[in-house]
């Protein structure tokens, strides 16, 4: 079994290249829902406990693969020095049921959470789209305007954070980038007269972010905080303007933006679940007057798309390590042999 560490990744990421790994895995991501009835899927199980939720995130690609995700998200750990989100993940065979990598899978959730916003964008936003709104600059908001740049052809990033050590980080790592930066002093100052806005945010409650007042037409939302029960960003007026695209209905439902719309009438305001773009069969946008709102929570088959490309990036360079996580035997049936002495 192939073992993918933090430095594996790093090193993957050295011989094939930032923005090389981006792409590809956008073209992981659009394969992957455009086979989307090929997968059986299933909304992630989730636990909450007092400081925050730990989710694991199954999916099967009826046709080669099997992936889960585990992952957590406890917004208090920056206090104590510790990542707000960390992930491991698992690809397997579907013929055998045999483990084929185990994987870091923190950096790969901020990359597929990024191209993944990415992809979306280059579907729903409008093409002369210059001027990005980042709201939140934690540990996912360089990713995002890296993969974004490769998309649109994004000039100028505005920027917001309640915390200004993040902002402080995000400026440092954002230099060089040929971007105009501007710190801004609040999230209304940052959306003024954007193309898109970007909001990823760590607060467990349902919080306006984004006020219905300050969104003009034209632009594209990309809704990435709210991933869990009772965790949303945008007022709630907002989404009745919108052009509604999810990643896959079943789980926004329960954890997205959409979570507060009357269960009853909810998918009267969904145009399309993101598969049904990537396919044809829908289309992001019909005007530069229109609100598009990609409702975005992360899910399964995003994770699958990393781990498939990653395993496949691995073998190619020869990175990562075997080891023997499960037994090697003689005889399939005699599995005590692997601890007894003889």
């Amino acid at each position: 079994m192939k073992i993918i560490t933090v430095e594996s990744l790093t090193e993957l990421l050295k011989r094939h290249g930032f923005d090389n790994y981006m792409m590809d895995l956008m073209k992981a991501l659009k394969r992957d829902f455009k086979n989307w009835h090929s997968f059986t899927k299933m909304p992630r199980p989730a636990m909450h406990v007092p400081d925050g939720v730990l989710e694991l995130m199954p999916i099967c690609d009826n046709n080669r693969y099997y992936s889960f995700k585990y992952v957590n998200c406890h917004p208090k750990n920056p206090l104590i020095g510790k990542q707000t989100i960390v992930a491991t993940g698992q690809l397997a065979s579907i013929d055998t049921g045999y483990p084929l990598m185990f994987s870091e899978m923190t950096m790969l959730t901020a990359f597929r959470t990024a191209a993944n916003a990415a992809l979306a964008t280059d579907l729903m936003a409008r093409k002369n789209a210059r001027t990005l709104a980042l709201i939140g600059t934690g540990a996912q908001s360089e990713f995002q305007v890296l993969a974004l740049k490769l998309v649109r052809d994004i000039r100028e990033v505005r920027y917001f954070d309640i915390d200004s050590k993040a902002m402080d980080k995000f400026e440092k790592n954002m230099q060089g980038k040929h971007l105009k930066l501007v710190r801004c002093k609040n999230a209304k100052e940052a959306i003024e007269g954007v193309d898109i806005i970007t909001v990823c945010t760590a607060c467990k409650a349902h919080v306006d972010v984004i006020k219905n007042d300050w969104v003009k037409a034209g632009v594209h939302i990309n809704a990435l905080g709210g991933d869990t029960i009772g965790k949303t960003e945008l007022e709630l007026s907002i989404l009745s303007r919108c052009r509604i695209v999810v990643e896959y209905f079943d789980q926004c439902v329960i954890e997205g933006e959409i979570q507060r719309l009357d269960k009853e009438k909810v998918r009267e305001f969904i145009h399309a679940e993101l598969y049904e773009l990537v396919n044809g069969a829908k289309k992001g946008r019909d005007n530069n007057q229109e609100i598009t709102l990609f409702d975005s929570v992360g899910i399964a088959l995003e994770d699958y798309s990393a781990l498939r490309l990653t395993y496949e990036l691995t073998e190619k360079y020869n990175i990562g390590k075997e080891l023997n996580l499960t037994p090697i035997l003689n005889n399939p049936k005699d599995l005590i042999c692997q601890i007894m002495t003889r």
